[in-house]
C-alpha cells in the first residue's frame, strides 16, 4: 500500500463510459457476421463482447478460435461498416458533457481499444474532439488495456507521472490498466455494457455514477486516496 501523488489529469474510457455505442457496433458486428454466413447475434451479447478491441469482440461474437483466417476478412468488414455508421446511432451518455465541462480545470484524456480511426471519428462527429488533451487508441501502442502500455502513453503525452492519473471507466479493463499503471480508478455504476458485478469484482478505487466522478476527482486533489499497487505491474490479471 502506497499513498499517491496529487491528482493532476483525469483519463476516460470511451464506450460505455462517455458514449452509449452499443447499437452501431451490433450492427456493425452483425454485417461482418451476416458476410461470412454466421448467425447474426444479439445487442446484448455483442455488448458483452465489447472492450478488448475490435479483434476480439468480432472472434467472440463469430465463436470462431483466435486464430481463425477468417477473422481478418470479417475484421475488414466490420471497420468498413462502422467506420461509415459510427454515427449512425451512437449519442454521448447522460452527464457527460457535463461532467467534461466540470473537470475543465484539469486536463483531460481518452484512453480505449477502440481503433483509432473510428474513435476519431466519432470524437469529431459528437464535439468532443477538442475536450481532450491526448488519446490513446488501438493501435497506438502495441498492447491495449488491461496492460498499462496506454495509460502510460497518456502520461507521457500529458508529461505526467502514471501515479497523478485517474482512470474513469465501466470495464475491468480500465480497472486493472489502471492498477498496472499505478493510477487511480474510478467505476462507472451505470454499467451500461459490462455488468455492475464484474466492474466491481475489478476492485476500481470507487464505483460512482458518472454525474458525480468530479466530486471524487475534487475529494481526491484535496486528499488522495491510499492506492493498491499491482503485484505484477506489467502483466495484467
Amino acid at each position: 500500500m502506497s499513498r499517491p501523488l496529487s491528482v493532476a489529469a483525469v483519463v476516460f474510457d470511451l464506450d460505455g463510459t462517455l458514449i452509449d455505442s452499443c447499437a452501431d457496433i451490433t450492427r456493425a458486428a452483425n454485417y461482418c457476421l451476416a458476410r461470412a454466413g454466421l448467425p447474426e447475434q444479439s445487442q446484448a451479447r455483442i455488448c458483452e463482447c465489447i472492450g478488448d478491441g475490435s479483434r476480439v469482440l468480432v472472434q467472440r461474437a463469430s465463436g470462431l478460435a483466435a486464430t481463425d483466417p477468417l477473422l481478418d476478412r470479417m475484421l475488414q468488414d466490420f471497420f468498413a461498416y462502422y467506420t461509415e455508421h459510427a454515427l449512425d446511432q451512437t449519442q454521448l451518455l447522460p452527464h457527460a458533457r457535463q461532467v467534461l465541462d466540470e473537470l475543465g480545470h484539469l486536463p483531460r484524456a481518452l484512453c480505449t481499444n477502440k481503433p483509432r480511426v473510428t474513435t476519431g471519428a466519432v470524437l469529431e462527429g459528437l464535439g468532443i474532439a477538442g475536450d481532450f488533451a491526448a488519446v490513446v487508441a488501438q493501435g497506438d501502442v502495441p498492447e491495449t488495456k488491461p496492460h498499462p502500455a496506454p495509460l502510460r502513453r497518456i502520461a507521457e503525452l500529458l508529461q505526467l507521472q502514471s501515479e497523478q492519473l485517474v482512470m474513469v471507466g465501466d470495464g475491468p479493463q480500465d480497472i486493472e490498466c489502471a492498477r498496472a499503471a499505478g493510477a487511480l480508478s474510478i467505476g462507472i455504476a451505470e454499467a451500461l455494457i459490462v455488468p455492475l458485478s464484474r466492474l466491481r469484482a475489478a476492485e476500481p478505487d470507487i464505483v460512482v455514477p458518472l454525474a458525480e466522478v468530479p466530486r471524487v476527482i475534487e475529494r481526491w486533489q484535496r486528499e488522495p486516496p491510499v492506492r493498491r499497487r499491482s503485484s505484477a505491474p506489467d502483466t495484467p490479471r
